[in-house]
């Protein structure tokens, strides 16, 4: 692990602290590529303008003739939380704009059953609510047959999406529907081109409402207000794990304005009950950390409607119960996480043992397709490799979820073992960072060609540099911060996904060091001068008498005290 020190242009950093802003967060928030005081602005009047987003125009048209001609609307969502957040955006916001309740449906796939996205299989159950249209939200972009099918029953198909197109014989190939919203798509002019699923869905609306106003559908100044939807936007958008971009992070900013003040759905405040968190405190980390996951646990485990329910409601009672539904499929889903990790993690001892190959396969017969990619991830973090896990579906084939590290496309290394090997994959779809495939072979040995086929591709992109752990820190921090209150000036920010929160690192001392509940490892350290409380979560082994570490700030409440800690990263090595 090489820890490396992020750059910092002075006279940015100088013309923010001018500006006002907080002295280390200027210098915070300079290192992270902010270049003017005016990116910080984050209201809603800020937000990159809807008819940019090519297809916006279109589908605003489209749904609002859907809306005042009193058109059936069915509404096709994913298994995560980013589909289950744009699911209710949809249906709460088309409410909103006018919609009857009688005319707004969805249905979502299950894992197991229907596999990903828009197939002919999610359209066949949809036409059994007898919709004129079908709305995507999360998923469609590469549901070349599934929008075909829902054409040929003569439904009207507005895809929202954000994924990466299909590729066919090196050519983009986009569905025949009749509007695609999707900033990837060819042409689209769109800033953000990190906006989530929900996001795409938000801006959707926000098409659809002018164009209503300029139908004159609403009397003069009475036209509804959209601003309510902001906190599942913000949840979606976290739990995605997109790059936090200054949109992206406008729109994360007003959700958690909205929740902190009390705003929020029944859905929301159950789960941050449930999850025993303070909505008047919010952060991402919450709705990454906390929320997301027991979202997402319904779409591993068992049936995402529980979660699109619980975003649904208004009743509070009756969010509270799916609310603990939730929480305990997420109990569950860590219990079957942790069996796979210890199977995964004796294949990792060996292969650390070794010389670990450039990209990592993993399978097992017991493993459960719906955790797949959280293994991928913690392997991945644990040996900095690109990673798959796969798992048998319910059809027999084999499914696996792949997590990257900076610099190997994912999706590009799985397009590039399709074209090396035909028939290895049946499909495959995802981003850099992230992807999915399915195989063509349903036996052992279609995992031992992709294994192989994988490591080839991963042997010619990746070098020594782009395979040794770096981890970006902020470098020391001055005596003078450490304090309660400069914590909560960092907490109150948006940080995430390429907008890493602060992670500070220098020279301690160990004094003191003991495992507490078994894998954490309790720390008294000397920095800088002063001694500190320090823990490290998940680490068990024992650090030298000297290290240099990575730590972030955190605020630690008892017996109604508050103290800062240090909370460990990493450490150099």
């Amino acid at each position: 692990m090489i820890l490396q020190t992020r750059d910092v242009p002075p006279r940015v950093s100088f013309a923010l602290e001018q500006a006002g802003v907080h002295p280390l967060l200027a210098r915070l928030l300079a290192a992270r590529g902010v270049r003017q005081p005016d990116e910080l602005d984050d209201s809603l009047g800020r937000l990159l303008p809807p008819d940019t987003l090519k297809g916006n125009l279109e589908a605003g048209r489209l749904l609002a003739d859907a809306v005042e001609q009193r058109q059936r609307i069915c509404v096709v969502a994913d298994y995560d939380c980013d589909g289950a957040t744009a699911c209710a955006v949809a249906l709460r916001g088309l409410a909103l704009l006018g919609a009857d309740a009688a005319t707004l449906a969805y249905v979502v796939p299950d894992r197991a059953l229907h596999g990903y996205g828009l197939t002919p299989a999610i359209v066949d159950l949809a036409l059994a609510g007898r919709p004129d249209v079908l709305v995507t939200v999360d998923n469609g972009i590469a549901s070349l047959a599934g929008v075909a099918h829902a054409r040929a029953a003569g439904l009207r198909v507005l895809v929202t999406d954000h994924h990466l197109p299909a590729v066919m014989e090196g050519e983009v190939t986009l569905p025949d529907a009749d509007v695609i919203v999707n900033p990837s798509q060819p042409g689209c002019a769109f800033e953000s081109k990190a906006i989530a699923g929900v996001g795409v869905m938000f801006y959707v609306l926000l098409a659809t409402r002018a164009e209503l106003r300029s139908r004159g559908y609403w009397a003069a100044g009475s036209q509804p207000r959209l601003d309510a939807l902001l906190d599942l936007v913000a949840l979606g958008t976290v739990a995605d794990v997109v790059k936090l971009d200054a949109n992206n992070r406008r729109l994360v900013a007003q959700g958690l304005k909205r929740v902190r003040s009390g705003r929020l759905q029944p859905g929301l405040a159950a789960l941050f009950h449930a999850a025993g968190r303070d909505a008047s405190r919010a952060a991402g980390f919450d709705f990454g950390f906390a929320l997301g996951p027991r979202i997402n646990a319904a779409g591993r485990l068992a049936d995402m409607t529980l979660g699109i329910e619980c975003l649904l409601t208004d009743d509070a009672t009756r969010a509270a119960a799916l609310a603990a539904q939730l929480d305990a499929i997420n109990r569950e889903r860590r219990e079957v996480e942790a069996g796979m990790r210890e199977l995964a993690e004796a294949t990792v001892e060996r292969l650390a043992l070794d010389d670990t190959p450039a990209a990592v396969t993993l399978f097992d017969e017991s493993f459960h397709e719906g955790v797949v990619g959280i293994v991928a991830g913690r392997v991945k973090d644990r040996l900095h490799r690109p990673t798959f896990v796969f798992a048998r579906g319910a059809d027999g084939r084999l499914k696996g979820s792949g997590r990257s590290i900076p610099g190997f496309h994912l999706r590009d290394a799985l397009d590039l073992v399709a074209k090396r090997q035909p028939g290895l994959l049946l499909r495959f779809g995802g981003h850099a960072m992230a992807a999915g495939c399915t195989l063509g072979e349903v036996g052992r040995g279609g995992v031992e060609a992709f294994d192989a086929a994988l490591r080839q591709v991963a042997a010619e992109w990746l070098d020594a540099a782009t395979l040794t752990r770096t981890l970006r820190t902020d470098g020391p921090l001055a005596l003078e911060w450490f304090n309660v209150q400069t914590a909560a000036v960092l907490d109150g920010q948006v940080w995430g996904q390429g907008f890493e929160a602060p992670l500070f690192c220098d020279e301690v001392q160990v004094l003191q060091q003991r495992l507490v509940g078994e894998k954490h490892l309790k720390l008294r350290l000397r920095h800088q001068g002063t001694e500190r409380d320090a823990i490290w979560f998940g680490r068990s082994e024992p650090l030298p008498a000297t290290a240099r570490l990575a730590f972030r700030l955190s605020v630690d409440e008892w017996n109604g005290r508050q103290r800062v800690q240090m909370v460990v990263e990493a450490a150099e090595t």
